[in-house]
């Protein structure tokens, strides 16, 4: 769609909101006189309100709206900068709603993250009731998806009040997967044809390892929580795993490990010796991760494996002991449907694991859905789903405890995490809510330094590709550096 700008340059703002109410657009920025279907938006200031004008014109029709707030002197340019932001994206959904699409769950909310908003409200002095209202009024959120938003808010402050300036978790990527599946755009690598890149890119591993401990240790950093991802983990062999695991406990201070969790997603990865391994080390958390129970499902995103395989590793898992379970389904997958979807949930909750994952499918560039536009659910079916869903955790005595968005998910909805009682996730709050800093070690690894002082953060990539991170490692080691240097200027001051 053509956009047309007047007073602003919020490209940003604008592109999201666009992204949000027609998915199927691209922004252009067409020079000359404003012709076709576009949108015309204006920002002004005038007196004692900011006020922000969308002009739809789509199908030969006009569709205008407003949207207009105070921008009091006294705030800083960043806050003022976000409310005149607001205003673009509010005109531009309230545009688009007149001229017929449908409200989307979320109501205005683009971000991947709305607990922070309502969060922010919390944590001004306002009780609950007022900053739920507020929350719905200012962004049009449904009732629903607010109560759910509050739910995880309660969770993200409990998590936040816990955590000290030097706690910080750890993430270790290992890019590895038996096979990969349809929706996937991980960087990862199917063994079949990188078996070879395994011993080198462990050794590797071992040498950034030993780089980011020694800036840990010289700053003082604290990991409380441990999360070894991918790929898939357990696609190392149980020797393999060992030396990793132990090559952690030699170089961390593990005082004040809260918890450790492995993603041991694929049950044909999963074995009596890996688990004995991971137990042995203190792991204390497994993710088994079906994604869905029906056999046809499992069988068009690339998985070869069944429901039983999952529920045999799951009592493998079981036998072992000493492992709470957290284990994923998707929403919205191809050849799946409403009934599918209840009666893969109805055999997870029968296997009684301490953690839930719903997600809902994201349309991902890279991945072999999108690229062979596979048929998929409908919004209203992944709707369907998703309520489902909830009501039957909530009776099963799950809570929701972090949620996060991403874009291209369809209907627009989002990722929830439920947990038994006593079986929240500390990793997957901070890192959905940026409450301390995410060291990521391994391929693709995405070091996320989060400033407790509210001042601005910055991430460090390492190389995506298992080959391209083995040729580049001495490199990612000396980048550790940035550690230090980040933390440098507000721990001496703390001190």
């Amino acid at each position: 769609m053509k956009l047309y700008f007047r007073g602003h340059d919020y490209k940003y703002a604008a592109e999201q909101m666009l992204l949000t109410m027609f998915p199927q657009e691209r922004p252009e920025y067409p020079r000359g006189a404003p012709e076709g279907d576009r949108m015309e938006l204006s920002l002004s200031s005038g007196g004692r309100y900011t006020t922000a004008l969308c002009s739809l014109y789509r199908g030969g029709q006009l569709y205008r709206s407003r949207a207009a707030a105070e921008i009091p002197a006294e705030l800083g340019d960043l806050e003022a900068d976000r409310i005149r932001q607001r205003l673009i994206k509010n005109a531009m959904y309230r545009s688009a709603l007149k001229s017929g699409v449908k409200k989307p769950a979320w109501g205005a909310l683009t971000g991947v993250r709305p607990g922070k908003l309502l969060e922010a409200k919390l944590s001004s002095g306002m009780g609950e009731e007022q900053a739920l209202r507020q929350f719905v009024r200012e962004y049009d959120v449904s009732p629903e998806r607010a109560a759910l938003c509050l739910d995880t808010s309660r969770e993200t402050m409990k998590a936040a009040a816990s955590l000290g300036p030097r706690d910080v978790c750890l993430y270790v990527g290992i890019p590895f997967c038996p096979t990969r599946c349809a929706y996937c755009s991980f960087v990862s690598q199917s063994v079949e044809k990188s078996m070879k890149l395994i011993a080198p890119f462990h050794a590797a591993l071992h040498k950034e390892l030993k780089a980011t401990a020694e800036q840990l240790r010289e700053l003082g950093l604290t990991p409380v929580s441990i999360y070894m991802g991918g790929g898939t983990p357990t696609t190392l062999s149980a020797g393999q795993l060992d030396e990793l695991c132990s090559w952690i406990e030699e170089e961390f201070d593990l005082s004040s490990l809260r918890e450790y969790t492995v993603e041991a997603g694929r049950p044909d990865t999963i074995t009596q010796e890996k688990l004995l391994v991971l137990g042995r080390h203190g792991v204390d958390r497994l993710s088994v991760n079906p994604q869905t129970m029906e056999d046809s499902v499992l069988e068009l995103i690339g998985r070869r494996h069944t429901a039983a395989d999952i529920i045999k590793a799951l009592e493998l898992v079981r036998s072992s002991g000493g492992f709470a379970v957290n284990m994923d389904l998707i929403a919205g997958l191809p050849g799946d449907s409403v009934p599918g979807f209840q009666s893969s949930l109805e055999k997870l909750l029968s296997l009684e694991p301490e953690n839930i994952t719903v997600h809902t499918l994201s349309l991902k560039k890279g991945s072999r859905i999108t690229l062979e536009g596979s048929p998929l659910p409908s919004a209203e079916e992944v709707s369907a789903m998703l309520d489902y869903a909830g009501e039957r955790l909530r009776a099963r005595a799950y809570s929701p405890y972090y949620l996060y968005r991403q874009k291209f998910m369809s209907g627009g909805f989002e990722n929830l995490g439920w947990a038994k009682p006593g079986y929240v996730n500390l990793y997957n709050i901070c890192i959905m809510e940026e409450l301390c800093s995410i060291i990521a070690l391994g391929g693709g690894g995405s070091t996320k330094l989060i400033r407790p002082d509210q001042g601005r953060n910055i991430r460090l990539m390492a190389p995506k590709y298992p080959l391209e991170y083995i040729e580049n490692i001495d490199k990612t080691c000396g980048d550790k550096i940035k550690i230090a240097e980040f933390y440098r200027e507000f721990l001496l001051r703390e001190d």
